[in-house]
């Protein structure tokens, strides 16, 4: 049984014609169209369903009425309920750290205007970022601007961090020219905890070296920026470090300022198609808190 045949002949019963079905349908279609599904469905069911003139259901045509009432009726409801929930569902993909330490400030704000909001959190790579995108499994991510989104994802801009190196408390160097007076021909020869070479902040720290004329391979390379910082305080060697004005070093790090020809972190916010009210709100806010965050690096400066 064709299931768009009884659809129409549900709006027909419900408004006693097919002329008056149509008008009032919530999709357009023209009246012989209509005419013509209900008599096939008539052929299917081998019963005629209603008379046109005056308009009055056979017994058949109100037991089938009375069938399909129950699901047909229901559907404007249920269509509210899930667009309901589904615009207080947020569904976000980050960084371990973001998520972490710099959304939940953010999502305390939306919560706060979205009474029933519902949060699915997801960390994500850049590199599964666009896909993840495309196939809907996130409305919105945040992420870093590494190169030229794909058509079809847009891109917003929030901030730009610069790089830092990271030092033990013990060591001499207090500048980064103290490092490049101690290269031998060019080589810094000092451990350098990285993230691994194809990940946005150590490329950006290696053109930056190449600026500079430095060679600096890593001695360690590790999965995430905190562990770069707990191994510098261990006293492995210096750490690439992304410089995130009020973040807290642990005990036995220092911070040293890179020189301009380091290029920063451009960090933006990635979406696909049209954004839903909660993700929009979640953008604005996000943008309001990069604001204040540069805010924050200009007046520590």
């Amino acid at each position: 049984m064709n299931v768009h045949h009884l659809e129409l002949f549900y709006y027909v019963a419900k408004f006693e014609g097919i002329t008056e079905a149509v008008r009032k349908m919530p999709y357009g279609i023209q009246q012989p169209a209509v005419s013509g599904q209900i008599l096939q469905l008539e052929k299917y069911l081998g019963v005629k369903l209603f008379h046109r003139r005056p308009f009055a259901l056979t017994p058949p045509g109100e037991e089938l009425y009375d069938f399909i009432y129950p699901f047909f009726s229901r559907l404007d409801q249920m269509t509210e309920r899930f667009q309901g929930e589904e615009n207080q569902h947020l569904r976000l993909s980050a960084s371990a750290a973001a998520l972490t330490h710099h959304l939940p400030d953010v999502l305390d704000r939306l919560r706060n205007e979205f009474k029933q909001l519902r949060l699915t959190l997801k960390e994500l790579s850049a590199t599964n970022l666009e896909p993840s995108l495309r196939k809907q499994e996130a409305d919105v991510a945040i992420s870093v601007i590494h190169r030229k989104a794909s058509p079809g994802i847009r891109v917003i801009r929030l901030i730009e961090l610069p790089l830092a190196l990271l030092v033990p408390e013990t060591s001499p160097i207090r500048k980064f020219r103290d490092l490049s007076s101690k290269a031998s021909g060019g080589q810094v020869l000092l451990p350098l905890i990285s993230l691994p070479p194809k990940e946005p902040v150590a490329e950006l720290f290696q053109r930056g070296l190449t600026a500079k004329n430095l060679i600096w391979e890593p001695s360690m390379e590790v999965s995430e920026l905190g562990l770069i910082q707990s191994y510098v305080a261990r006293g492995f060697g210096f750490g690439v470090a992304v410089d995130i004005p009020g973040a807290q070093l642990p005990e036995g790090v220092r911070k040293i300022k890179l020189p301009s020809d380091f290029p920063p972190l451009s960090i933006g916010a990635f979406y696909s198609g049209d954004l839903k009210p909660v993700a929009q709100r979640f953008i604005e806010i996000t943008k309001e808190q990069a604001k204040l965050l540069k805010k924050n690096a200009t007046a520590a400066k």
